[in-house]
């Protein structure tokens, strides 16, 4: 794709030209900046001083010309209504047609009016980034904590458009009344489905989401998969992915993800029992369950590697080495061997396919499909996180077939064996490999019509041209378009990065803060899920059944929780506020869990332990979104991506944690929910800190 600045001028739309945000005026100031800071011919204090006036003059030109168009079309709403008045009275098919063109007419501007702001909006945040890169981070908390909270704040105004919600209610209650009803009044108020009659509102809402942030229960789940998309496919390698999209291939995706959500869990309820069958202490439960992860760490940069060229091969050899890792974790107890339990476990973390589940929807789904995909990846994660230990809870049997011991301890380990073998003879029947071609389209894109919004934008065999032509005549501005094209700055969808330490370099503190953020929340779930069975068997002596009942309910709070956050928190509050708040609750969820002074109780240990993990749940969400819109764009694809960069945080934290309780171990069970608890609550209260300092650097 282009850099921004060449995006904007494209897609501009000519008669509005004049009221856009100057982006390159902007750029070319701030390289003056650079320079003249670099001689000292001036001081920081000036320069925050003269660009925030500069910003602030063209954040007041786009806002008064939206109010003026704002204006405009409530007034050809107004005399719409009066001829609706008419027309009703009437019951004149054709002229009820013309009234519904008519409307439809005020949509498609005001979709138009929408497409400036985003563009405005993009354009600001970008500039904001890039003199963040520039100066440091501190230009935008300045600039976003004066503007933004100010009450004749202008700078909300293009973020918020207000006023617009009533254009669109306008338009969609008049829609609806004069669709298949003439004459027959039905409000979209007492009938929410007519809210929505025509494909211009449809449009309108999206675009409406897009700038607001407003979002349903099935988009906020999305969010959670952390599939990142930088800007939209082309028509023609979206085209491409929905001829080649295979359902039963998204399908066996999703099931890896269940079946491998179940394979993490199942053993939860039951790791210090089998430990200590096998001559070890019931602490080492953190090392078998942590096993797993420590090897999920490498994993997931071969399978995101591997499917650069396919994505069946990685998806069998992970069904493989699942499969000879539980069989190995099962014998484990007959051969009386916990090194061969381990290895068993180190195994089934090898056999780690999410990186593959991940760019498979990325890659292979239709983007009208894509939401549905990615909730439905978040959803299988959710139900094998609860199925799990409610699979444990079942296995209270104990007998043996010849010398193999079949019990609650290696049940787990033969079931998941079997499933992953019935698993690999589907997928070995069923997937069909996807043709890679979406992968070379992307460098093509610069050469190739695109549409945007509905904006057909022509590119073709003069990009060239006109690049070498600029660059003859107006030698500052191409080197300054050049300059402008590194790692991201203009947000333009560059080459992926292709080592690890490159995607470390362009991590921006808020993208840093936003990762630590995660490691904290995944750290505090893992340190309630795995030591659990400890816990609750040393204070309330839990049966293997009680743990596991509870650990399962646990999991099944995920999907109602994010219905309720979904449809109506994430409307309600920021998601900057949301994560903040999500962040203080579960600190008090770590709080509330620590056992002094008083006898400990099941419901301050349940009680605890709810807030702790819903919050974290809330969380995930509001983190991983904000964490795909402060990430440069250059980490959408690749083997080196977001999604690799935040399961490595992930997987890393629940390695620590696994590693904390082993080692706090050796202090006691008496003294294991305390020290294990300490660590938690100094990592969330420093995610606090974190959090607030780079706040406004999250607008």
């Amino acid at each position: 794709m282009v850099a921004f600045g060449k995006k904007l001028k494209e897609n501009q739309i000519r008669e509005w030209q004049e009221y856009y945000i100057n982006y390159k005026l902007l750029k070319k100031k701030l390289n003056r900046y650079t320079q003249q800071l670099q001689v000292g011919a001036e001081d920081q204090q000036y320069v925050l001083k003269d660009f925030s006036k500069m910003l602030d003059d063209q954040i007041e030109k786009i806002v008064l010309f939206l109010i003026e168009q704002q204006g405009l079309l409530a007034s050809r709403l107004l005399n719409l209504g009066e001829q609706h008045d008419a027309v009703a009275q009437q019951l004149d098919g054709y002229k009820i047609s013309e009234l519904r063109e008519a409307y439809r007419a005020v949509g498609q501007d005001l979709l138009k009016l929408l497409f400036f702001v985003d563009m405005n909006a993009t354009g600001l945040r970008k500039i904001l980034k890039k003199f963040d890169k520039r100066f440091g981070s501190r230009f935008t908390d300045y600039y976003v904590k004066t503007r933004a909270n100010h009450p004749y704040s202008q700078l909300r105004q293009v973020f918020k458009h207000v006023g617009i919600g009533a254009v669109v209610g306008a338009i969609s209650r008049n829609l609806a009344d004069l669709q298949d009803h003439e004459g027959n009044y039905i409000s979209i108020y007492d009938q929410p489905s007519l809210s929505h009659p025509d494909p211009v509102i449809d449009s309108i809402k999206a675009a409406v989401n897009k700038l607001s942030n407003s979002t349903s229960f099935l988009e906020y789940l999305g969010k959670h998969a952390f599939i990142m998309q930088e800007g939209l496919p082309t028509p023609s390698e979206d085209s491409f992915i929905e001829q080649n999209y295979h359902f039963m291939s998204l399908l066996l995706n999703l099931v890896n993800t269940f079946l491998y959500m179940v394979n993490t869990y199942i053993i939860v309820p039951t790791a210090d029992n089998y430990s200590l069958s096998l001559g070890a202490a019931a602490t080492v439960c953190g090392v078998i369950i942590g096993s797993m992860a420590i090897a999920q760490v490498f994993s997931s940069v071969y399978f995101s590697a591997w499917t650069n060229r396919s994505y069946l091969r990685p998806l069998v050899f992970s069904s493989i080495v699942l499969f000879i890792g539980n069989t190995l974790y099962a014998l484990a107890y007959d051969l009386n061997s916990i090194a061969v339990l381990l290895i068993g476990r180190l195994f089934c973390g090898l056999g780690s396919a999410r990186a593959v589940n991940r760019r498979y929807i990325s890659d292979c789904v239709p983007l009208k499909l894509r939401m549905q995909a990615s909730a439905g990846f978040v959803s299988a994660s959710a139900l094998g996180m609860a199925c799990g230990p409610a699979l444990a809870c079942l296995f209270q049997t104990d007998f043996k077939i010849y010398k193999l011991t079949f019990n609650k301890d290696t049940l787990p380990g033969w079931v998941m064996a079997f499933s992953w073998l019935a698993y690999l003879l589907w997928l070995w029947v069923s997937f069909r490999e996807p043709s890679h071609q979406t992968q070379e389209l992307v460098p093509q894109q610069a050469n190739s019509g695109l549409l945007v919004n509905g904006h057909a934008v022509e590119s073709g065999f003069t990009q060239p041209l006109l690049i070498k032509s600029e660059s003859e005549h107006q030698n500052e501005d191409s080197d300054q378009e050049l300059e402008d094209c590194d790692e991201d700055s203009e947000g333009s969808r560059q080459e992926p990065v292709t080592s690890i330490v490159s995607a470390y370099r362009l991590l921006t503190p808020s993208v840093k803060v936003q990762l630590f953020v995660y490691f904290m929340l995944k750290y505090a779930m893992e340190i309630l899920l795995a030591e659990s069975s400890i816990i609750t068997g040393y204070y309330f002596i839990w049966s293997t059944s009680r743990v596991a009942i509870f650990l399962a309910c646990l999991g099944l709070t995920v999907l109602p929780v994010n219905v309720v956050v979904g449809n109506y928190i994430s409307n309600m509050f920021e998601e900057r506020q949301v994560l903040l708040a999500s962040e203080i609750m579960v600190c008090i969820g770590i709080l509330l869990s620590f056992n002094i002074l008083i006898p400990y109780s099941v419901p301050q240990y349940v009680g605890s332990a709810l807030i702790t993990f819903v919050s974290a749940e809330v969380l995930e969400g509001v983190n991983l979104s904000l964490l795909s819109r402060v990430m440069s764009s250059r980490l959408s694809r690749g083997t080196y991506n977001g999604g690799l960069l935040s399961t490595e945080a992930g997987t890393l934290a629940r390695v620590v944690a696994d590693g904390t309780i082993t080692l706090t171990g050796y202090l006691g069970e008496s003294r294991l929910l305390n020290a294990t608890l300490l660590p938690s609550l100094f990592i969330c209260i420093s995610s606090i800190v974190a959090t607030c300092c780079t706040y406004n650097s999250l607008y």
